[in-house]
């Protein structure tokens, strides 16, 4: 169900870009550049476990190309690289002095429809953005603390986690956001917010699986800085 409702967003999101793109202004501008900023990420787990936000700095590359100026809305696709790490981080409430921490570092590709409102060459302009979102695990590890471990006492018995790397390594999702661009003489600055929805499990999810549900909830806050390799030719773009 997960996979088809992905497959669905995916769907829509290439045939909305296409309808906008076969109407209003053509542009044919692509940006190239690098970002940073900071990762806030918790795993929804089915049996739940108790967490607080695990946060982490995170870099990257991205890539937009803008296609079309549809009335006010300029159109534009931009593909991101970053590097996360995510995890979580357990708020232990045993009567134990026991601290938990699990850092999981993904290489992640967001492909995401961008929207945009304001000024293309000079100015600031709103953007939206929404799109598929796919990730690769590339290792872990455990933080573990608190004087002697003792997990005995966790809530509902929950302890599969402990000492467990992922059984999927590839994760999948939505992306949405919203964000302020600054244009200038230099190239593109933009500020961004964004969430990222897990609809893959990264624990087995079956039957003989320990847990039904065990994905990433992203909160990311970040900086992007895009120049212009290509740009449009037409001396009414403002």
């Amino acid at each position: 169900m997960k996979i088809r409702s992905f497959i669905l967003f995916f769907v829509f999101f290439c045939t909305a870009l296409s309808a906008l793109a076969q109407v209003g202004e053509h542009r044919n501008d692509f940006s190239v550049g690098f970002m940073g900023g900071y990762t806030m990420n918790t795993m929804d787990f089915v049996p739940k476990i108790k967490q607080s936000m695990k946060g982490a700095p995170m870099v990257g590359f991205a890539t937009r190309y803008v296609c079309e100026k549809y009335f006010s809305t300029i159109c534009a696709v931009e593909l991101e690289l970053q590097y996360n790490n995510l995890g979580w981080k357990e708020r232990i409430e045993d009567g134990s002095m026991n601290t938990y921490k699990r850092d999981w570092h993904f290489i992640e590709m967001p492909i995401l429809m961008q929207l945009g409102w304001g000024r293309e060459r000079r100015g600031l302009k709103f953007i939206f953005e929404a799109g598929p979102q796919v990730g690769l695990y590339l290792g872990g590890k455990e933080h573990k603390g608190g004087g002697t471990w003792d997990p005995s006492r966790r809530p509902n018995g929950v302890v599969y986690q402990y000492g467990k790397d992922p059984d999927r390594k590839f994760d999948y999702g939505i992306a949405a956001g919203l964000g302020l661009e600054l244009s200038t003489g230099v190239g593109h600055f933009l500020l961004q917010g964004r969430y990222y929805y897990g609809l893959g499990d990264l624990y087995d999810n079956s039957k003989r699986g320990d847990f039904g549900r065990s994905a990433n909830q992203t909160i990311q806050v970040k900086l992007t800085y895009l120049f212009d390799i290509l740009l449009t030719k037409d001396d009414k773009i403002k």
